[in-house]
């Protein structure tokens, strides 16, 4: 099987394209600017967009896995960001699923976010039966990739859509590299009386469900949430970090309500909320459709 992998030197890219080399798959990695592939043959494609030409790295695939985007960015300094998110995770997807249509791709899959359904899940975790009610640019442009796709995808060329939660593994970045510093420093972490629930997936668990899906029949035309399958609340996330590192955690109990009142204060009230707040998601359907279940524990995953 010819498989394309757009960011395959990427954070998801490169862990995804050493598992599909090692089920003897041949991968052709789509990239921004030439690499030396290792694991997988690199093609320059330059930026995504409306007008991305994609002739010559669809030549003879079987299945693209569309892993690159325009990712949630901390401080966006685009004039209109969600302009910005449409111009690489809209109209980028719609020209790579277009193409690879003309070009007889037999499958599609598709790298979204658990986002689309929402920041935080209430009383329950999500499910894909869940309507999608995104929340800021990122989500937004993921859900209206997923709709497009929809409307590109049919007998000829199978869609097969994957919403992670936060995923982590080598080379994290954003908030979660954040606190993995803080617990590697020994700061003290006024989190201790959190009680939220939070679903991850580590990058080695993503990278394999996803080759399921590339291969499996029965995940054609399917949609699927897919997590480690342990949810932690923030302060167990803060003891398995500390517990791979070797260090002691370091958990103050202070009041959720006072939290939330600092990064109010100090401007980040969004990002404590996200810190603080519960997104949990069911994964039973790729369970049990695509009988996959995670490689990795979560426990081995954040070690």
């Amino acid at each position: 099987m010819n498989v394309l992998v757009t960011g395959a030197n990427g954070f998801v890219g490169l862990p995804l394209c050493r598992l599909l080399a090692r089920s003897r798959m041949r991968v052709r990695g789509a990239v921004r600017t030439a690499v030396s592939g290792g694991d997988f043959e690199p093609i320059a494609i330059g930026d995504i967009g409306a007008n991305t030409a994609w002739d010559a790295a669809l030549k003879d695939i079987d299945v693209v896995v569309h892993l690159a985007a325009r990712v949630h960015i901390m401080r966006d300094s685009a004039p209109d960001p969600l302009a910005a998110f449409r111009a690489v995770n809209v109209h980028g997807t719609v020209r790579l699923a277009e193409a690879a249509r003309e070009a007889g791709v037999k499958r599609f899959v598709f790298l979204s976010s658990a986002k689309v359904h929402g920041e935080a899940s209430a009383d329950h975790p999500f499910s894909e039966a869940d309507r999608p009610q995104p929340y800021g640019p990122y989500a937004v442009s993921k859900w209206e990739a997923e709709q497009a796709l929809a409307g590109i995808a049919g007998s000829d060329m199978q869609l097969v859509v994957l919403r992670p939660p936060l995923v982590y593994g080598p080379h994290v970045r954003g908030n979660f590299l954040a606190l993995l510093r803080a617990v590697e420093r020994r700061w003290p972490l006024p989190l201790g009386a959190i009680a939220n629930r939070r679903s991850l997936l580590y990058v080695g668990n993503l990278a394999d469900a996803i080759a399921r899906s590339v291969s499996h029949v029965a995940a054609a035309g399917r949609t699927f949430l897919v997590s480690d399958g342990e949810d932690l609340s923030t302060p167990e996330l803060v003891r398995a970090l500390a517990a791979g590192l070797g260090v002691e955690p370091h958990l103050i109990k202070v009041p959720r309500a006072l939290l939330l009142w600092g990064g109010t204060m100090i401007g980040r009230r969004a990002a404590v909320e996200r810190l603080i707040g519960s997104l949990q998601v069911d994964s039973r359907r790729i369970c049990s459709e695509l009988d996959w279940m995670p490689p990795y524990s979560a426990a081995q995953g954040l070690e």
